[in-house]
């Protein structure tokens, strides 16, 4: 034991936030602040003090930010995190005499005793804080204590009462903070982690799309330049990720065919996850869809149109990548002498085999999957959509995006982890920025509503970023095979409003393909993984507008860039759910309401605690419905909402609270 702690009377615990006991980093983004609560109390009666340390990472020193007392013996302090990369944050607290003193002697005071021998108290306690003031402080302390001695003679009644007083100043007080010598502090005995992304991390619109179906005709093999033509289209809508996925060559042994039949005809241009041939692997590009420098101009001219490219990675070969001959020991051999392919019984995709992670040389194939990372960031990319993460190593996960991440703090990591939630949290633990997660499967208002309730107001919300996403290449959900044009409307807004990041596989979202494979399948018909496909975009069923419409809407408010404060309300129909977002000060208040019935108008009275929402109960307050551009002036907590899913089966309102202005007119804002 430290010679100190014997007299070191004060606890920490209880601290939050505070991942497994301080194993993994919570998140945040670059701007944030990181508010930090803990329990801190000690015996007796003496007052405390705590601060909040803080520091980057690779600074020395740490920074303080004093901490408050709550109720209950709980305390909360604050930081903001200005850079990206990691900090670190502790706490300390200690018996603060100065500030045991200073109460004790206010009640002293008020009660009309003698404080003369109180007063030399405090005077010894500012004149040892002197010496670590610097010289214009040293000489207002030393004031305060000449003071304070002056006036401790009994007879100076009068005097005391004035040395009290000046000995109670806020300006004491803030000098005695700074310079108070710390006795037997107690420190926590843990440094927390906090990794800080860049905004894209917690705010964004992905949209996904296959280069080889951007051909202009049919029956064409698109290209990188095709892609270029499409960005216009893309951009138009509002999105700023463009997720394509995997670029490579793909494989022909095993290669599958239509509707992933295990016979590929001559024509078939197999699924892109099938990744390596004779043309190489993971750093080749598809010789179809162009070169090298195709891509990263690519890459340039989506940046005109404010869009970042999203690359796939998916650590997996087909039978003939380049990996197979040269590194047999990274595949696991059967008894029969071929490799395991990849399997999900009853399901068999025997054109990819998995790497062997407990192979003897786990070590070189970790060095060349990072390799592999590390060469398309030297290409330019910043944000990776990560297949099947779950089907790896936690270990290699953490060391590979530590790896990265070290070195290039503004690299994004999107999870497509659909899996169970103990792996899909520990995945986002270790680093993944963003994650899938199991909003396509949520339907009704109360699964809604738990799931959102946990990813936001629960622990999950320090280092779990969800990712809404209605429907990708793999997942064509029940609820959209059978609810039509309203359905896609419908889950738009829901991915869109309740996720400040969200992404849809497109055209087939905005085109509202509903056709599964067969009859409760989740798969796509004719799915775009195993051919390549023609989209008519100038359908005049298409999509394209409300998407457009609801990224503008979530660009312009900026209480949808966030998720800490959704908040679900009442309303007395289930097939209706209502929530509202805020920013931190209120200035910016949206409520949504969403038809979750995709064949049948429905209505119903909402509920809403205007107290919550700092909206005055005696005045009429403004909802702009920001869809339709229509306004309705609504009057305390129950009003009517009406939503037909074959017109618009939400309302995306703005609260607009009435002022009063200097001239003394009404205005709403």
């Amino acid at each position: 034991m430290r010679a100190e702690a014997g007299r070191s009377r004060v606890i920490i615990e209880g601290v939050a936030p505070e991942i497994d006991g301080g194993r993994f980093p919570i998140k945040r983004i670059v701007g944030e602040q990181v508010a930090v609560e803990a329990d801190i109390f000690t015996d007796g009666h003496d007052a405390i003090s705590s601060v909040l340390l803080y520091r980057k990472d690779d600074e020395p020193s740490w920074s303080e930010a004093p901490m408050t007392a709550l109720v209950n013996d709980r305390w909360r302090g604050a930081f903001a995190v200005t850079q990206l990369g990691r900090y670190r944050y502790t706490l300390q607290a200690w018996v603060d005499r100065f500030k045991t003193w200073t109460r004790d002697l206010a009640k002293r005071v008020e009660a009309g005793q003698d404080v003369a021998v109180d007063l030399l108290i405090g005077a010894e306690q500012i004149e040892a804080a002197q010496a670590y003031a610097g010289e214009a402080d040293a000489a207002r302390l030393a004031g305060y204590a000449e003071t304070l001695r002056a006036t401790s003679n009994p007879s100076t009644g009068s005097g005391q009462v004035e040395a009290a007083r000046q000995a109670l100043s806020a300006e004491l007080a803030g000098l005695m903070d700074r310079y108070a010598e710390r006795l037997f502090v107690a420190a926590y005995p843990k440094e927390l982690e906090v990794t800080v992304d860049r905004e894209q991390a917690r705010f964004g619109a992905w949209y996904e799309l296959f280069p080889r179906s951007c051909a202009p005709e049919p029956g064409q093999h698109g290209t990188f330049k095709d892609v270029e033509q499409r960005l216009a289209y893309v951009a138009s809508m509002g999105f700023d990720i463009l997720y394509l996925p995997p670029i490579h060559p793909i494989g022909r042994a095993f290669r599958k065919g239509r509707n992933n039949t295990t016979t590929a005809g001559p024509d078939d241009p197999g699924s892109p996850w099938a990744i390596g041939a004779e043309e190489g692997g993971h750093k080749a590009i598809h010789p179809q869809l162009g070169t090298l420098e195709d891509f990263q101009h690519l890459a340039r001219r989506a940046a005109e149109y404010g869009i970042e490219l999203a690359m796939d990675i998916a650590f997996q070969c087909a039978p003939d990548h380049p990996y197979v001959k040269e590194h047999p020991d990274w595949f696991r051999a059967r008894p029969d002498g071929t490799i395991q392919y990849a399997e999900n019984p009853p399901k068999k995709y025997q054109d990819i085999y998995p790497f062997d992670f407990e192979t003897e040389d786990w070590q070189a194939l970790w060095q060349e999957l990072k390799s592999v990372v590390q060469y398309w960031i030297d290409q330019g990319v910043r944000v990776f959509r990560v297949d099947n993460p779950h089907t790896k190593p936690f270990p290699f996960w953490e060391w590979l995006i530590g790896e990265i991440k070290r070195d290039h703090p503004e690299t994004i990591f999107l999870s497509e982890a659909f899996t169970r939630p103990k792996v899909m949290y520990r995945l986002a633990k270790l680093g993944f920025t963003q994650s899938y997660n199991y909003f396509p499967w949520r339907n009704t208002k109360q699964e809604l509503t738990d799931y959102l309730t946990e990813l936001t107001q629960t622990q999950v919300r320090e280092f779990f970023g969800a990712n809404l996403w209605p429907n990708t290449p793999d997942i064509l959900p029940e609820y959209l095979q059978y609810s039509g044009r309203a359905g896609f409307m419908a889950r738009l807004i829901l991915a869109a409003t309740l996720g400040p990041s969200y992404g849809i596989y497109g055209p087939a979202f905005e085109l509202c393909d509903d056709r599964p494979l067969a009859p409760g399948k989740e798969e796509y018909a004719d799915s775009e993984k195993f051919e390549i496909k023609h989209w008519n975009l100038d359908r005049p069923d298409s999509l394209w507008k409300l998407i457009a419409r609801v990224n503008q809407i979530r660009r312009e408010n900026p209480a949808f860039h966030a998720n800490r404060h959704l908040r679900f309300h009442k309303i007395d129909n289930d097939q209706i759910i209502v929530f509202s977002k805020s920013t931190d000060d209120l200035s910016n208040q949206v409520l949504v309401a969403v038809n979750l019935d995709p064949h049948h108008t429905q209505a119903g009275i909402i509920e809403l605690p205007l107290d919550q929402l700092r909206i005055d109960h005696h005045q009429p307050f403004q909802v702009h419905d920001l869809l339709t551009d229509s306004r309705f002036l609504w009057h305390g907590e129950r009003n009517y909402v009406e939503l037909n899913p074959q017109i618009v089966p939400a309302t995306i309102f703005v609260i607009r609270r009435k002022v009063r202005t200097e001239q003394d007119f009404d205005y709403y804002m």
